[in-house]
């Protein structure tokens, strides 16, 4: 990567961190998820509010480092008005990405490309996916309500 999309990319997650989208707890019956990474100290705290099998609304809050606070308010933008199945697939891509394997280029990650870079320091890993992890759980237990 160059040094020029290195730096757009470390501005891109340096706005997440300093300005969260989506920051906030949904009150109005949602579904709330805590979760936390013990070896660092991240937690977060998802609420989602799905509607007819669609993502219509995502609020994250919890402390943590820039990767995993960028990296959940990334997450809420991505999944606001798709499909429960869409966004359980975005976040499959998600931890390829990860995991360092190739993601079709076709795909639009938006600003969530920018964490790409972290599959490079296998520590900050878990501080990346927290709040997918988050996410999934919640998803897959609202599928079963």
């Amino acid at each position: 990567m160059s040094s020029n999309l290195d730096a757009l990319y470390r501005r891109v997650i340096m706005d997440h961190y300093k300005n969260p989208r989506n920051r906030g707890v949904l009150e109005d019956g949602s579904h709330t998820i805590n979760m936390n990474n013990p070896t660092c100290g991240d937690r977060i705290q998802l609420t989602l509010k799905v509607e007819d099998g669609i993502v219509v609304d995502a609020k994250q809050e919890g402390e943590g480092c820039s990767i995993s606070m960028s990296s959940a308010s990334m997450m809420t933008q991505a999944i606001k008005g798709k499909k429960i199945e869409d966004a359980l697939k975005l976040s499959k891509i998600f931890s390829d990405m990860m995991q360092g394997k190739e993601v079709d280029e076709d795909i639009d990650l938006g600003d969530i490309e920018a964490l790409q870079g972290v599959a490079k320091f296998p520590a900050r890993i878990k501080c990346a996916t927290l709040a997918w992890k988050a996410m999934e759980k919640s998803l897959k237990e609202e599928n079963q309500d």
